[in-house]
């Protein structure tokens, strides 16, 4: 039976890193999840059928608005940690500091399909808008490579696929692991997928919050470390890699005041949370991060003449910073430990972190 503490318990009831007590520092939201930013959504379609075995993969769209206000930009930034990887609209991102619509995660080869039927729902629901000022759409879409487990070169995911995806997107808990986009992915050489962790903190007197959702599919397992102990190499099961081959894309949500710029710092800090993880980020894995606030919604496109945003004084940004590093390195962990083993295309299989093995090295 599923557990009903969302802070323990992914919506499968297998137990999270909290629930497994591993000292994780900081204090959570509610949820412990991205969806802790308040109007934050998350929609899953996973493919994923013991009887067609090579497909497993799917899709993950987050939200960064209500789906009647994703015409409204949100600020954000980017950082790539290594670039083995692609996540779109970043250069948009790089000039004007924001993005519009929702954010996709796919495996490698449907990036393009991810991108089209995001521009296809956004067509659907602001088509009179779009043609009345003349706009164009650059969506932000994201991928990592499911190919060990999923037929990859069949391209199983659907523009019915990524629509389902935006559609279905509520608040919420949000199930993790073998779903959406992470279905087929592989972390630290055991079954990876999505994850999600969140932050409260208190900066500038104001309390806000920090989400992150991950389709973790990095790292080798000898790197493993786990609340600062080395436990790779002393978990048991065989090794898929004899060198890293995967990525990670980290998406960061706050309802914190910022600048583009800040938004980008923020960014950056993901890579010290996949680093306390262990990984090195290795030059076969695509490492990219984005990050956003739903703070100063300027209203729908397009701009209007003037912008006046309100930002937290640079100063007061290390809480941020903190929490970002936390909640990557704890989002990892939550995708592996609500990840089930999973044997897939050509007969390839991966096995589930044992969490109670993982538990009892981090308290030896």
């Amino acid at each position: 039976m599923p557990v009903s503490d969302p802070l323990t318990h992914s919506p499968s009831g297998k137990r999270r890193a909290r629930g497994l007590g591993l000292p994780l520092s900081g204090c959570p939201g509610p949820l412990n999840a991205i969806t802790d930013v308040p109007g934050v959504t998350v929609g899953l379609t996973t493919l994923s059928d013991d009887a067609a075995p090579s497909i497993r993969t799917g899709v993950t769209a987050v939200l960064p608005r209500p789906h009647a206000d994703l015409l409204s930009p949100v600020w954000a930034g980017c950082f790539t940690m290594n670039g083995n990887g692609e996540m779109t609209g970043t250069h948009w991102i790089g000039e004007a500091g924001w993005f519009t619509g929702p954010v996709t995660l796919t495996n490698t080869l449907s990036l393009g399909v991810a991108h089209h039927a995001t521009n296809r729902w956004m067509v659907d629901h602001f088509r009179p808008r779009l043609e009345e000022k003349g706009l164009w759409l650059l969506p932000v879409a994201a991928e990592t490579y499911d190919g060990w487990l999923n037929d990859i070169y069949g391209q199983h995911v659907t523009e019915a696929h990524v629509l389902a995806a935006i559609d279905g997107a509520v608040s919420g808990p949000i199930p993790e692991g073998s779903v959406g986009g992470g279905t087929g992915m592989i972390c630290y050489e055991f079954k990876g997928g999505t994850g999600t962790a969140s932050r409260r903190v208190t900066v500038a007197g104001q309390e806000v919050t920090v989400g992150v959702l991950v389709q973790a599919n990095h790292g080798l397992r000898p790197w493993l470390t786990v609340c600062g102990q080395p436990v790779g190499a002393d978990l048991p099961g065989k090794t898929v890699w004899t060198r890293e081959t995967g990525s990670i894309i980290a998406v960061i949500a706050t309802d914190a005041p910022l600048l583009p710029i800040q938004l980008q710092r923020l960014a950056r800090r993901a890579a010290l949370g996949i680093g306390r993880g262990g990984t090195p980020s290795g030059n076969n894995s695509g490492d990219i991060f984005l990050a956003f606030s739903t703070a100063n919604n300027p209203g729908p496109l397009p701009e209007p003449r003037r912008l006046n945003l309100e930002a937290i004084g640079n100063d007061r940004l290390d809480a941020l910073f903190m929490a970002v590093v936390e909640s990557v390195d704890e989002a990892v962990l939550n995708a592996m430990l609500a990840a089930e083993s999973c044997t897939g295309h050509k007969g390839r299989h991966v096995a589930a972190l044992d969490g109670e093995r993982l538990a009892t090295l981090v308290r030896r």
